[in-house]
């Protein structure tokens, strides 16, 4: 009895089976259009904010200390060479004077010295002078040549002085704040000014440590802020991980003609590497039939017949995308007129 029951199981399943493939085989054959299954490197990525930085905002100090007579304003462009400050110079040239005369006076004393110095080496020819004042002489005409060497090397402490009275700008930018005004005694330490460097920005970004592995110096990272997209070049990685974020810094060097569009301390996104490149097989995205059980793909052998096979789908970009499946490189997969397709179809290229 059992065994009746399971003929007849078997029987109504192969006419079923063969009423399927029958029913496929007399439909008319339907027009698709077909994509290859490739093998390419898709790289696996992740978005990261990062922040504008200039290369250079240093601080502009007194250089000497004295009374300020100007400085420049806040807003100011300014290019290399360019005047930030200027100190009050009155008392450093009286003294630059008063050394100069310092200087005559000891030349002075020196002639007199060594005139002193002949004159008792003549008399010392006939014994009419001591041994010990030539030396006297001789030690105190050497004294009054160093004298004259200390003087000079005062005399250009003075007018390195004088020379950083005047402070002039060590890069072309922007004064982006003035801590003192005009009339202000300051010594050479007190910060003045604070100078930005537009033109030289670069990106830091934090990174991850898991994805360390992953980037390396000359790499090229595409960044995007204000509608605009570029890809620019890291050029430092700083291996040295946050304890508390475990992330590790990044810089990348933005070209000098994105200025107009980005400015320092504004936020960006930075695209990065998560994972080393691996060839993946891919289809196009029109390939991909979704379905509540499933992602599906039709594949048409070389008999131009439809094979619904499912798909797990990964990693993409614009156009691809990486699946695992019953395919190979090389296959053949439809990429318009798969909606309705059944198992065993026959297909019409277009």
């Amino acid at each position: 009895m059992f065994t009746k029951k399971l003929v007849k199981g078997l029987l109504a399943s192969s006419i079923a089976l063969l009423a399927i493939s029958t029913n496929a085989q007399d439909k008319p054959a339907s027009p698709v259009k077909l994509d290859t299954v490739t093998s390419i490197s898709l790289p696996a990525t992740t978005d990261l904010m990062g922040t504008l930085h200039s290369r250079s905002h240093i601080q502009i100090t007194a250089g000497i200390n004295g009374r300020l007579e100007w400085l420049a304003e806040p807003g100011t462009h300014v290019n290399t060479g360019d005047t930030l400050v200027k100190m009050d110079l009155l008392p450093l040239k009286l003294k630059l004077a008063e050394q100069k005369a310092q200087i005559k006076r000891a030349n002075i004393n020196l002639a007199y010295l060594k005139n002193e110095w002949d004159r008792l080496q003549k008399l010392r020819k006939t014994n009419s002078t001591s041994q010990f004042q030539l030396d006297q002489t001789r030690s105190q005409y050497e004294l009054a040549q160093t004298d004259i060497e200390i003087a000079q090397l005062k005399l250009q402490q003075i007018e390195d002085q004088i020379n950083r009275a005047t402070v002039i700008a060590p890069f072309e930018g922007v004064i982006t704040q003035r801590l003192t005004r005009a009339g202000t005694d300051v010594s050479r330490s007190d910060t003045l000014l604070k100078l930005l460097d537009t033109e030289n920005l670069e990106v830091r970004v934090f990174v991850p440590i898991k994805y360390l592995a992953y980037i390396s110096k000359g790499n090229l990272l595409k960044i995007f802020a204000n509608g605009k997209e570029i890809e620019a070049p890291i050029i430092a990685k700083i291996p040295s991980a946050d304890p508390r974020s475990q992330t590790f810094e990044v810089r990348i060097k933005i070209p000098q003609e994105i200025n107009n569009y980005w400015a320092a301390g504004q936020l960006v996104t930075v695209t990065v590497p998560t994972q080393n490149n691996l060839a993946k097989l891919t289809v196009h995205r029109d390939a991909l039939i979704l379905r509540k059980d499933g992602t599906y793909v039709i594949k048409v052998d070389n008999e131009n017949k439809a094979h619904k096979l499912l798909v797990k789908v990964g990693l993409g970009s614009l156009e691809r995308v990486a699946i695992q499946g019953d395919l190979i490189e090389g296959d053949k997969v439809a990429v318009r007129g798969a909606e309705r397709l059944t198992d065993g179809q026959l297909v019409v290229v277009n």
